[in-house]
């Protein structure tokens, strides 16, 4: 399959420090065809009108020109000779233009493009010699004997002059894209980093969760000798069940966060992948929205330590606000789609409440209504949030239009290890949220399906007891 970029790299391939290289072989290529164009138009105007004395100069730059093409893909150890042969050949033909040319056909113009081929055909230190060498020989044309030029000294001093501050804008023009070049390359080598401290992390707090979890069978096998009788049996065995969901639990809650985690490095390498190179504005964001997760993550751990603790602390936040920190954990599974997620706010309403607990519910809701749109492929998929406020209760609305969740589905909806999405659920987040906000908030969750969609209604005090 015909590749554009490895067409004007000659075929060659490139790693990232080589990307000044790189634009040269780009740019060289791209001034073999486009002068092999001019080369050609210029060889059929010449011969409609007549003037035969240009052509054979111009038939031997166009196969010098194809020689150079085809030769850039066969032999790169010599890339700095064909760079020099093609800015010679530059070189000469502008020289031959202002030498040989009239003041009003304009063809002079053409010189002004001759710092672009400088600072990519040459390294700066070479371009700055040849540059002064095409100024010298400009501004003695007038003055030299040997040749007839029709420029007159005015007009080759003001060449050269524009010439000159043509090339110190182009020059600080390309310095400025090797710097944001520099930054871009540092902020990938942070985030190649960030990702082996982020894998670091994640490795340390999977032994914390396995000795948490080997710590608890261990009491379980201690208490099992302990206990005497049927009863004593039965009660050891339920402590059991509810351990075992508790690791489930959290093993559910991470692979939501670490799924968003990848999704924001893979987003990130697949724009460099493309050469796309993403703005620095960008960057900083993928990287706090993983460290916020990080941080999702360690909380979580806390959160599940002293899930049954009494004195867990309560915060006040605005409820929208609480919305939108659960939002942005989910923003990257949508990134790739048509879903759009709206929050609808009419006015503040502070609440005091457990912050991390409630943005788990209102997450795991979320990211139910959007595997439900992945599978409905709606043309218009809508997911709205809203809030309202009666009387002394808060009740927060999760709806969408994927089609809705069916009658026989709904009576078992919040019960453990029922699932709708076969091997792909565990049949825990839902079942998880209700107890969460039963037991933690005092509160409940209802669903309803109607109209070819689903809406959850999570209501809770304003302010727990």
């Amino acid at each position: 399959m015909f590749k554009l970029d490895g067409f004007f790299t000659s075929g060659w391939d490139f790693n990232e420090s080589q990307q000044d290289l790189k634009n040269r072989y780009q740019m060289i290529n791209i001034g073999i065809l486009l002068s092999g164009g001019g080369l050609i138009y210029g060889i059929i105007g010449n011969y409609v009108r007549d003037i035969h004395g240009f052509i054979p100069m111009e038939i031997v730059l166009l196969c010098m020109n194809f020689m150079m093409f085809f030769a850039l893909r066969k032999y790169r150890h010599f890339f700095e000779f064909f760079a020099t042969a093609m800015t010679v050949q530059y070189t000469f033909l502008f020289l031959f233009l202002i030498y040989a040319g009239e003041p009003n056909d304009l063809k002079h113009l053409w010189i002004f493009t001759y710092p672009i081929i400088l600072l990519y055909f040459q390294k700066v230190r070479h371009a700055v010699y040849w540059l002064v060498f095409i100024l010298f020989m400009i501004i003695i044309g007038p003055l030299q004997n040997f040749v007839q030029i029709k420029y007159s000294m005015y007009q080759a001093s003001y060449l050269s002059f524009v010439l000159v501050v043509i090339s110190i804008i182009i020059y600080f023009y390309q310095r400025k894209i090797d710097e944001v070049r520099s930054i871009i390359l540092e902020q990938q080598e942070m985030l190649r980093n960030f990702n082996q401290e982020l894998e670091k992390q994640v490795k340390d707090k999977t032994t914390e969760l396995r000795k948490l979890n080997e710590s608890l069978e261990l009491k379980v096998e201690q208490k099992l000798e302990e206990l005497r009788g049927k009863d004593q049996i039965l009660k050891v065995q339920s402590k059991q069940a509810v351990m075992g969901e508790m690791i489930s639990m959290i093993a559910h809650q991470w692979r939501q966060p670490l799924s968003t985690i990848t999704l924001q490095i893979a987003n990130l390498q697949l724009k460099q992948l493309l050469g796309k190179e993403g703005s620095r504005e960008e960057i900083d964001a993928a990287l706090s929205n993983i460290s916020d997760t990080i941080v999702y993550l360690s909380d979580t751990i806390d959160d599940f330590k002293t899930y049954f603790h009494p004195n867990k602390e309560m915060q006040d936040i605005e409820i929208h606000e609480l919305l939108k920190r659960a939002l942005n954990f989910a923003l990257s599974r949508v990134s790739d789609t048509n879903i759009k997620i709206s929050i609808n706010k009419s006015a503040d309403i502070y609440v005091k409440t457990y912050v991390n607990e409630l943005i788990q519910v209102v997450l795991n809701i979320l990211n139910n209504a959007i595997d439900a749109h992945n599978e409905t492929k709606n043309s218009n998929p809508i997911i709205n949030l809203s809030v309202k406020t009666p009387e002394d209760m808060v009740f927060i609305y999760i709806e969408d239009n994927a089609g809705g969740i069916s009658s026989e589905n709904l009576p078992s909806l919040f019960e453990p290890y029922f699932s709708t999405k076969g091997k792909n659920g565990t049949g825990l987040g839902l079942y998880m949220s209700q107890m969460i906000i039963q037991k933690q908030f005092g509160g409940e969750i209802d669903v309803q399906s109607k109209n070819g969609g689903s809406s959850f209604v999570i209501k809770i005090p304003k302010s727990i007891a």
